[in-house]
């Protein structure tokens, strides 16, 4: 989950790396470090905490070096301490390294290395790399190419894990040598000079011509050009495509975080999803009102839908089961990824498999859908993976690996609360749900009409919310400064929404929270209620509304502070609940939508109110890309 950067070219490259490991600070902010090779030395600076140490230590510092790597760093093996910071170095410190990923032998590694009489300064598994390299340095016949080349790939041969990693030396001081195995890397392409790093929105402020790097490739950059190899040594041609990302959108533009922005950027997701996959002469044409682009086959005999995904995207998964089940009428099942790994259920005929991931580069669930794949193959044809993505980075990892995605549209997320690549990911949901349902005559086309007049309604009603509710949000919050404990309720299509209340709230104010189904309330968690003990609860009209009030009403009879995310201008609503949340009134199957964006204004507004990182919450990282 770390994030690595890597210069080479004709400008002074310790800012570079600095602006770059800016815009990937979302990925790690336990330590950071750089690495620069001028005048027949590696030169390294180092520092423990955010990048605004580093770029302390580095005031007065003039090293005009051309080439470089940069680390912020997301702690796994070592503490957070400025030695285990990156970047990692040789006994003799002329190799330098930085690495996203775990390398899983390097206990045995360390010991050979030692044994051979390289000492080791560092707790992590990082640090075999460079003396791995090194090692080789010692005997390695480039064959009329580079030695520092063939050192690298014979060192990736011997690493087992997912890792990406970038190396220089101050004996090869004109090449940056990088590679990539599990663990996603991307290259930059400009006039004379040429970046890699772990994520596009390091590189847009420099170029738009990007190269990611698929697994088991390494690849040589030097200011002539870039040279792509396998790991076996193979040339490999390969050719840059162009971004359309615009370097405005991984800017605040006068927000106070990036969070904030993001919220409110979720009308305009909601648009673009609209225009993207609605087909406004579908009644006309007698078309599906959904143009997702998948083949027939996905569909073919359909009878069960399987979901993988981890975190807020098992919440979009959750919202995605209710309106398949409930609108096209096909069971689903939704899996942690990281259990689906080591628990698989039996193969079932006819199953589509789908993997969401935000980033597209979450490992778990990579290795889910690739397990998955590979348990059907060789299977007969009702037995064959049908593997489907969703996701917000068409470029990712999981686009590569599956054979049909649906682009969330959702623009670069900086905050590493996900807020609205969870909207994006819920209109997903809801247009593969009706594509099925128009293609199975599950609904009838009225109906399918009614919902889709209802989707189109959702960005003015974000809008509404935004513009109405912020200011009295933020000004609640200041009465949670003491609160230690949270439940959130929810039911039906809901409940999702109540878990991922809960989770935005753990995750940027640290303050405890919990997300019930609100039937389930009288079984147990009833007993954590007193009047210290707010309680959330999400009360649409519909089918479940008078339940979620009689559940509301047994949390308020124990002094629980009760907060209600319901239309202000119901009669009940006002006389049950001690403070409102309104949204507009909505179907609501349509509601989670809706409700989700006053949740994501509280935990924003009590994390702010705190004093707290609200972009970049401890121990929290936006890609998970480690197991």
């Amino acid at each position: 989950m770390c994030g690595i950067v890597g210069y080479i070219g004709t400008q002074v490259a310790s800012e570079i790396l600095l602006s770059g490991l800016e815009k990937l600070e979302y990925r790690g902010y336990d330590s950071a470090g750089i690495a620069l090779i001028w005048e027949g030395q590696t030169q390294t600076i180092r520092a423990k905490g955010k990048l605004n140490n580093l770029r302390e230590k580095l005031m007065g510092v003039d090293i005009p070096a051309r080439v470089g790597i940069g680390h912020t760093r997301w702690a796994t093996h070592g503490k957070p301490e400025e030695y285990n910071a990156h970047p990692h170095m040789d006994t003799a410190m002329r190799v330098a390294v930085v690495q996203n990923g775990i390398i899983e032998n390097y206990r045995e590694l360390r010991e050979t290395l030692k044994a051979k009489g390289h000492q080791f300064r560092s707790d992590t598994d990082t640090e075999v790399i460079p003396h791995l390299i090194a090692e080789y340095l010692k005997s390695v016949d480039g064959s009329g190419g580079s030695p520092f080349l063939e050192a690298v790939r014979q060192a990736v041969n011997e690493l087992e894990g997912a890792f990406a990693i970038a190396v220089v030396c101050a004996d090869y001081p004109d090449e940056l040598i990088v590679a990539r195995q599990q663990a996603p890397l991307v290259l930059g392409f400009g006039q004379g000079e040429f970046f890699c790093a772990s994520d596009t929105p390091a590189l847009i402020p420099h170029t738009r011509a990007v190269l990611p790097l698929e697994n088991g490739e390494l690849a040589r950059l030097t200011p002539l050009g870039a040279e792509v190899y396998s790991f076996g040594g193979e040339r490999v041609q390969k050719y840059p495509r162009t971004l359309n990302w615009n370097p405005v959108l991984v800017e605040k533009q006068g927000f106070r975080h990036f969070m904030l922005k993001e919220i409110y950027e979720q009308p305009g997701v909601v648009r673009t999803c609209l225009e993207a996959y609605l087909n406004p002469d579908w009644e006309a044409n007698q078309e599906s009102p959904i143009k997702l682009g998948l083949p027939e086959h996905f569909y073919q005999d359909l009878e069960q839908v399987q979901i993988l995904a981890c975190g807020t995207s098992w919440h979009a998964s959750l919202v995605g089961k209710y309106l398949l089940e409930q609108l096209a009428e096909v069971p689903t099942m939704v899996q942690y990824a990281s259990e689906f790994r080591y628990a698989p259920p039996p193969i079932t005929a006819n199953t589509l498999t789908i993997g969401v991931t935000q980033s597209g580069e979450t490992a778990d669930t990579l290795a889910a859908l690739a397990m998955e794949q590979q348990r059907r193959s060789g299977k007969t044809s009702q037995y064959q993976a049908r593997l489907l993505g969703i996701t917000n980075r068409p470029e990712s990892s999981l686009a590569q690996m599956v054979a049909q995605i649906i682009d969330t549209h959702a623009g670069i997320e900086i905050g590493v609360a996900a807020t609205k690549t969870f909207v994006a990911q819920l209109m997903a949901f809801y247009f593969l749900a009706l594509d099925l349902a128009y293609r199975r005559q599950t609904l009838p086309l009225e109906r399918i009409a009614e919902i889709i007049a209802g989707l189109r309604q959702l960005p003015a009603e974000v809008e509404l919310i935004l513009e109405s509710q912020e200011r009295y949000i933020e000004e609640l919050a200041h009465e949670f400064n003491e609160t230690q404990d949270f439940i959130f309720l929810g039911r039906g299509i809901n409940f999702p929404i109540a878990l991922e209340g809960a989770l935005k709230l753990k995750e940027i104010s640290y303050i405890h929270a919990e997300g019930y189904p609100a039937g389930e309330m009288k079984h147990g968690p009833i007993a954590l209620l007193d009047a210290k003990v707010p309680v959330v609860a999400i009360a649409m009209p519909g089918s479940l509304y008078e339940k979620v009030l009689s559940n509301a009403q047994e949390a308020k009879a124990r002094d629980a502070r009760l907060i209600g995310v319901t239309p202000k201008d119901v009669p009940q609503a006002t006389e049950i609940f001690d403070d409102l949340l309104p949204v507009p009134k909505m179907e609501e199957l349509l509601s989670p939508i809706l409700t989700v964006i006053p949740l994501q204004l509280l935990a924003y507004h009590i994390a702010a109110r705190r004093g707290l990182d609200v972009d970049q919450p401890r121990n929290l990282a936006k890609s998970v890309t480690v197991e």
